[in-house]
This record gives C-alpha cells, sequence and structure tokens, in this order.
C-alpha cells in the first residue's frame, strides 16, 4: 500500500468519525469523539474494571453537554488554524493557549494584524475558562493526563487577562427579572386544570418562591430524568411547622451548590392564593396523579403517560406568555433572579 493510499484511508477513518461525533448529541461528544491516538492503559486488562471504569467516568460530571458543546468549539478552532488530528488528543499547551486566544478575541476595525484573518466567535474569559474545563474533562474521559498544570492555567490567564483589556470585558445584559405581577398574568393565562399548565405553574412559582434554578424543576430531556438526580414525588412534601403555619419541603437529591450525594432541601411558605406556590403544588397533585418516584414536576400526555417536565417545553409556554404582554423572551434563571430581589426588597438578609 503506497503512502498516499494509507493517508487517504486514515481521512476517510477522520471523516467517519467526525461525522459520528457532530449527529451525536451534545451530552455524548465527550464519550463518542475518540482522536486518533491510542492512551495508555489506565487499568488493567480486566471486563469488570473496564465496566467500573466506564460507570466512573459516566457519573463524574454533571454538565456534560456544556461541556461536550465546548469540545465542538475546540474541534472548530483546530479546523479552523488546520490542526492535525493527532495534535487535538491529547493537546498540548501552545493549542490550548491559542484556542483560549482565539475564543476570546474581538477584532476590532483598528486591529491592522487582525484584517483579514481567520473567523472569530468570541466569547468572555469566564466562558473561555469553561472551555478549557471540558476539553480537560475529555481527555480524562478518554484516558489521557489533564493537558494542563497549574501553571499552564496561570501562564494561559495571564494573556487571556491582558487580551480582556485590550477588547473590552465584554458582559451580557443582566438577564430580566420575573417580577410578581409578572407571575399573575402568567397565572391568569395558563388553564390550571390542564395537566401541562398546572406542572407549569407549580414549577414556575417554586422557581421563584424557593430561589430555584429553572434546571432543578425541569429535566434537559424526558430519556435524561434520573430519579437519583431530579424531583421526585416523594422529594417533595407539604405539612404544618409547630406553629400551626403550612409550608412545603422540596429536597433536591442532586443541587448545583451540594455536595455530591448531599441533599439540599428548600422550603416555601404561603405567599396569598394568587401567586403560592404550595397552592400550585396543591393543584398540581390533584390534577396530575403520579406515583412516588415519578418526576415531582409532571404532566401525562394524550395516552396518559406521565411525562417530565422539560426546561424547553417549559420556557415555550412561559415565552408564549410572556412575549404576547412585551416582556421579551429572556427568561431562564430569571425566576431565581426574581425571587431573590423580591425577598431584598422586603429587606431579608442575603445571608
Amino acid at each position: 500500500m503506497t503512502f498516499r493510499e494509507t493517508a487517504r484511508r486514515l481521512q476517510d477513518r477522520l471523516r467517519v468519525k467526525r461525522a459520528a461525533w457532530c449527529a451525536c448529541r451534545a451530552d455524548e461528544h465527550l464519550f463518542l469523539w475518540k482522536g486518533v491516538r491510542s492512551p495508555p492503559p489506565s487499568t488493567i486488562a480486566d471486563p469488570t474494571i473496564k465496566h467500573l471504569q466506564d460507570l466512573s467516568v459516566r457519573e463524574s460530571l454533571r454538565d456534560t453537554k456544556g461541556y461536550g458543546s465546548a469540545l465542538r468549539k475546540f474541534h472548530i478552532f483546530c479546523d479552523i488554524f488546520s490542526v492535525a488530528e493527532e495534535d487535538r488528543l491529547p493537546a498540548s499547551f501552545a493549542v490550548l493557549n491559542s484556542f483560549a486566544l482565539w475564543a476570546l478575541a474581538d477584532p476590532q476595525p483598528g486591529d491592522v494584524g487582525l484584517i483579514g484573518g481567520p473567523a472569530f466567535e468570541p466569547v468572555s474569559r469566564d466562558v473561555v475558562r469553561k472551555y478549557l474545563a471540558g476539553v480537560r474533562a475529555w481527555h480524562l474521559i478518554q484516558g489521557w493526563p489533564a493537558p494542563l498544570s497549574s501553571d499552564d492555567h496561570a501562564r494561559i490567564d495571564f494573556h487571556l487577562r491582558g487580551l480582556e483589556r485590550h477588547v473590552g470585558a465584554r458582559r451580557k445584559a443582566p438577564r430580566p427579572p420575573v417580577t410578581v405581577p409578572m407571575l399573575g398574568a402568567l397565572r391568569a393565562a395558563l388553564d390550571l386544570s390542564s395537566s401541562f399548565d398546572a406542572c407549569v405553574w407549580a414549577a414556575a412559582t417554586c422557581a421563584f418562591w424557593g430561589l430555584m434554578r429553572l434546571g432543578e424543576v425541569t429535566v434537559p430531556s424526558r430519556a435524561s430524568f434520573r430519579a437519583n438526580k431530579h424531583l421526585t414525588r416523594k422529594d417533595g412534601l407539604i405539612s404544618q411547622d409547630v406553629n400551626g403555619k403550612v409550608y412545603a419541603q422540596l429536597d433536591l437529591p442532586s443541587a448545583k451548590t451540594a455536595r455530591e450525594g448531599e441533599t439540599q432541601a428548600v422550603y416555601l411558605v404561603k405567599q396569598g392564593e394568587t401567586v403560592c406556590p404550595i397552592t400550585a403544588l396543591q393543584n398540581l397533585i390533584a390534577v396530575v396523579p403520579a406515583g412516588p418516584d415519578d418526576p415531582l414536576f409532571s404532566w401525562r400526555d394524550s395516552t396518559g403517560a406521565v411525562r417530565p417536565l422539560t426546561r424547553a417545553a417549559v420556557l415555550r409556554r412561559v415565552n408564549s406568555i410572556f412575549t404576547a404582554q412585551g416582556w421579551g423572551t429572556s427568561f431562564g434563571h430569571s425566576f431565581r433572579i426574581g425571587g431573590a430581589m423580591f425577598f431584598l426588597a422586603q429587606g431579608v438578609s442575603p445571608r
């Protein structure tokens, strides 16, 4: 076989691998894109140990979708600058430092040295750090050592700090908070006897009054629901305290700010009937009967099957209502932000 034929076959294999990588979901990128080099063995050659290692890497990360998107951006950079496949995994300091600089760069008309250069897709310095964390996770999952040392990170950050001063620190516009009147408008537009709308309303009120992230009351997709990671019916309790006041307790099995395996409790109290989270939860339980291991925020489809509330679905419903009111569509963490602003305005201590 000639060198040219060997090279052509290698390129064909790479195209197949790249096509498979592009076709898979973002949360699978870290696992399915292998690279062309074989890593040194990290376990003994025993199928049981190999299986345990596979389980460990699958459970080691929470944000595989975000890291998968970071990995996609890394490959875009490598394609633009013709970084060879074998130099991507493992990646050198030079490659990753270059990737970080490219990701932050935002050429201005006065940057003569960048006129006619490659395409740029600028992000903030914090996002660049997340990109590098995603590439690091990819290395570890694929059996390679972490590509950057602490000194390497310090050198990269030194460069990024200077470049950020040159281009000007970019900040996203603050997300608009959801307010109590907006909650009232949302309730007025929803049909609380509808399975889906009852679920949306319960999730919205709990996210607002419980200062919860939207990802804590929803799931990324129907197939991604896990009882050990997401709220189930048995994780919610409505009871009375020693003074006879009604409260709800939601035990988050996997909160972003909690340690691995640690449960974080969210407490909710009565807030008046119109926008009350406890009333919303009671309505959800009545409208959508479900088992203890079913999602807490769930609804029933036309076949009667219990379905978890997905982030995309709740945002579509909420945004359709808020858009009709002229409030726009930038409402993700806005429930958590709105709840925090409400309590701060009431003089509640941030602590």
